[in-house]
């Protein structure tokens, strides 16, 4: 008589993309991530402030160092270091988490802020960090929000 044992299925969708990764002491990170279903929640001031508390409160960010972050009106883009051999995906979980809890009691909503997935980019050597986050913090003029960073109130950077 022959045994088999059923192999687990694949791994699919963003999981599969991820899947191998290994987070490293260091390693500097550009990650996007949305609110879910696209909803522009940061369109309004109070949601908008409570996203900005979050990204500047370390306690949400274990393990890493938040460099550059800027809240749109339906999404984050964050440049952080890593700064402990904690993993990525759980240190997002902390912030989103965390984040969904302070944007949702400041809002008086309840329900979903995040979307699940996002994208994150481990950054090459090479690649110039103050450049990313200039990239980064430029996205509301890019998007016609602003007409330069000092007229839009949610972003930061570690080198201002």
């Amino acid at each position: 008589m022959t045994t088999t044992t059923a192999s687990p299925p694949p791994v699919r969708g963003h999981a599969a993309l991820r899947a191998g990764r290994v987070s490293m002491r260091g390693q500097a990170h550009h990650v996007t991530f949305t609110t879910h279903g696209r909803d522009p929640l940061f369109q309004a001031f109070p949601a908008a402030c409570a996203a900005a508390a979050a990204l500047n409160d370390p306690a949400l960010t274990p393990g890493a160092s938040v460099l550059a972050w800027v809240v749109m009106p339906d999404h984050v883009h964050c440049l952080l270091r890593l700064d402990e051999a904690f993993p990525l995906a759980a240190m997002l979980r902390t912030l989103k988490s965390g984040s969904a809890r302070r944007i949702n009691r400041a809002t008086g909503r309840t329900g979903r802020v995040w979307g699940r997935a996002y994208h994150d980019h481990a950054l090459r050597k090479e690649e110039d960090l103050r450049s990313l986050a200039r990239y980064i913090v430029g996205n509301p003029i890019r998007a016609g929000l602003a007409r330069r960073p000092a007229d839009y109130p949610f972003w930061n950077a570690v080198w201002l």
